[in-house]
């Protein structure tokens, strides 16, 4: 029994020597090089076909995994080059202590490879996923990863995504819905300032005329007041000018309210 355990020991060893450990160290590098390499290339065939960059980071994505999943496995294989019987056991005992010590990442692996093909989003949409609204930059093996409006990267686990609600703002489309909510006097000419907010829309370098404009009017309370609130729902033909759009929709109408006299809310009374 010892002599047994002595002599597996043994072979194990045998597989890692100095010049092996060193090509393993070289080919993980590569890997990560590669990687890189592809990513910088990815990104400068985003620039030159911009109505496919979705597309582009979806294949950018997919190129990562099967480099580092099927690259790592090869360089094991290809440079350890161990026996039939140590691979059944190594994978066996792998499986046991990887369930056991690293679940919690291997399920964000597998929520990976479900993100990947279920595509609840893929890279590039705007997501909005417990209280934090963004784009998605990036998915991988491990964790997503999120860049607010106001430029912080969020890293999320994989697996979260599988037992929480995630709601896309764009599906995998460039363009996306913006809703812009205007207030207005009770007394005001409602009509008057929807076709000024709608002339604003269409007159916008940022809209996407294709998708129609929309409004909805109701009466809120605003401050312990009441108003007229108007809400425009327009479509910017990129979503990285979402803030751009809601901006020059905002500050041009307000400027055309103030020329034409539309009424504002006044917080002068209570109800």
């Amino acid at each position: 029994m010892n002599n047994n355990v002595v002599n597996d020991l043994t072979n194990i060893a045998s597989l890692f020597n100095l010049y092996k450990v060193l090509f393993l160290i070289l080919g993980f590098m590569s890997l990560y090089f590669i990687n890189k390499l592809a990513r910088s290339l990815f990104d400068q065939l985003m620039i030159k076909l911009p109505g496919s960059r979705f597309t582009v980071l979806q294949i950018a994505t997919l190129f990562s995994f099967v480099v580092y999943i099927i690259g790592s496995f090869a360089l094991v294989i290809g440079v350890l080059n161990p026996p039939k019987e140590f691979l059944y056991a190594a994978g066996g005992s792998m499986a046991v202590a990887v369930g056991i010590a690293l679940k919690d990442v291997v399920a964000s692996v597998i929520a990976g490879l479900v993100l990947l093909f279920d595509r609840p989003f893929i890279v590039g949409d705007r997501v909005n996923f417990d209280g934090s609204y963004g784009e998605i930059i990036s998915i991988g093996l491990r964790s997503v990863r999120l860049q607010t409006l106001d430029d912080n990267t969020i890293t999320i686990p994989n697996a979260r995504f599988m037992n929480e609600m995630v709601s896309s703002g764009n599906a995998g489309a460039l363009e996306m819905m913006v809703v812009c909510d205007f207030h207005v006097a009770l007394t005001a000419d409602v009509q008057q300032a929807i076709e000024i907010i709608r002339e604003v829309i269409v007159t916008s370098r940022y809209a996407y005329l294709k998708k129609p404009i929309n409004f909805s009017v109701s009466e809120v309370e605003v401050a312990q007041r009441l108003a007229i609130q108007i809400k425009a729902k327009a479509y910017v033909l990129d979503i990285r000018y979402e803030k751009a759009f809601q901006s020059d929709i905002v500050s041009r109408t307000t400027q055309l309210f103030i020329e034409q006299q539309v009424q504002r809310p006044v917080f002068g009374t209570h109800i």
